[in-house]
């Protein structure tokens, strides 16, 4: 690979966490080139996590949870176009096409255009709502404006993003009816284990969870809305949030010739080519942990965090990170924290370590094959990162059990 010199220009697209935090370290790395970012929303890099824990709550205004301040722009000396996403990526000529028909001929180009909201074909459209992007929640707080208390909000899956919106509307003294397809919520995600540990945990906060809840549609009706079940049988709720997953936003890149297959297909060093990277929820990248390799996709905070410093270094020092990537998740919701280290599989074994669902607070290591994949707890915060290093070298679950760091 060619090492970035200050001749090179390099054009980052996606203003979110992951392009943001590339643009950071990248100056850190001490490039001095041209640096261009370009974002299809209208405002500044920001941080998505507050957006459903503190702003839909109230506790926080939307601008506090602004990445790119006016000291932040200054720093990092780039040129910013938001507003304006890219439609085409000539990747032979590192070009980056926009909607207003500019032309950004960088000599390295940046995908990091993330993941948007999975829409449901129903008939109520975009008067459905999602909390994705800071307009989405004004959207939302504009709708829950005029609510009266215990008004009913029915929320479309119980997945992460569901849960923690529940608990947001709960506590604005709304009633939060959680609909969610599967026979638990995060079955599909922690495994049905560690989902049953958490089954009761939406009750305990006053919030109502229905599961295997199939839905034909939702409609308007009456100034509300009608949520149709497939058994025949209708719910009215005062506004209607889902949380259905995400999905890449790969689009603008189809005729780029890169691989594209759930998300950008990308190399150990996060490279498509040697001047086109993906980074963040956008990248399918072969992941190198203590069970192997495997090629995947991460939505994570941290690891689109992890990403931007690891592309940074390697493009501007031609050096890789040596250390292993630790996934690292976190949820807080109905009063509770969930903490994720690894990437799992639902299927991977699970050893409770210390606690108990009555406890609501409690420990847990996922294996497979006899090695620790993942460490998981509610409520447990320390002793999640003293079991971190389990995951940086391979680990037998023997080894890590009789080393019980969370007895300490």
């Amino acid at each position: 690979m060619t090492v970035l010199d200050d001749g090179d220009h390099v054009v980052v697209v996606g203003a979110g966490l992951a392009g943001w935090r590339f643009v950071e370290a990248l100056r850190r790395e001490g490039y001095g080139g041209a640096l261009t970012l370009v974002g299809d929303e209208s405002h500044r890099p920001y941080d998505r996590p507050p957006l459903s824990k503190q702003v839909l709550v109230g506790k926080w205004p939307a601008e506090h949870a602004t990445l790119a301040t006016d000291d932040h722009l200054a720093a990092a000396d780039v040129r910013l176009l938001l507003g304006t996403p890219a439609t085409r990526l000539d990747v032979a000529t590192t070009t980056v096409h926009l909607a207003d028909d500019t032309a950004l001929a960088g000599t390295h180009v940046v995908i990091a255009t993330g993941s948007r909201a999975r829409l449901l074909p129903f008939s109520a459209g975009h008067q459905l709502h999602t909390v994705r992007s800071i307009d989405d929640v004004a959207r939302l707080n504009v709708d829950l404006a005029p609510l009266e208390a215990e008004s009913v909000v029915a929320g479309i899956g119980g997945g992460f993003i569901g849960a923690e919106v529940a608990t947001a509307l709960r506590t604005r003294g709304l009633r939060p009816l959680i609909l969610e397809a599967s026979e638990r919520p995060l079955i599909n995600v922690l495994g049905p284990e560690v989902s049953s540990w958490l089954e009761g945990l939406p009750a305990s906060a006053g919030i109502e969870l229905r599961t295997r809840q199939k839905i034909d549609d939702v409609y308007r009706a009456d100034g509300d809305f009608r949520v149709l079940f497939a058994s025949g049988d209708t719910l009215a709720a005062r506004a209607v949030v889902v949380g259905a997953g995400a999905v890449p936003n790969v689009e603008w890149l189809a005729t780029s010739g890169l691989s594209i297959d759930d998300g950008v297909v990308v190399n150990e060093h996060l490279l498509a080519t040697d001047r086109v990277a993906a980074i963040g929820d956008v990248a399918r990248f072969e992941w190198a942990n203590t069970a192997g390799s495997e090629l995947t996709r991460i939505e994570h905070w941290q690891v689109a965090n992890d990403h931007a410093g690891s592309l940074a270094h390697y493009w501007a020092q031609g050096v890789a990170a040596t250390k292993l990537l630790v996934p690292y998740f976190w949820s807080d919701q109905y009063a509770k924290k969930i903490q994720l280290l690894g990437h799992p599989r639902p299927s991977d074994d699970v050893t409770r370590v210390a606690g108990s669902s009555d406890e609501a607070k409690w420990v847990a290591l996922y294996s497979r094959d006899g090695l620790v994949t993942g460490v998981v707890t509610l409520s447990q915060p320390r002793a999640l990162m003293l079991s971190k290093h389990f995951l940086e070298t391979p680990t037998q679950l023997d080894a890590a059990l009789a080393a019980a760091p969370w007895i300490n």
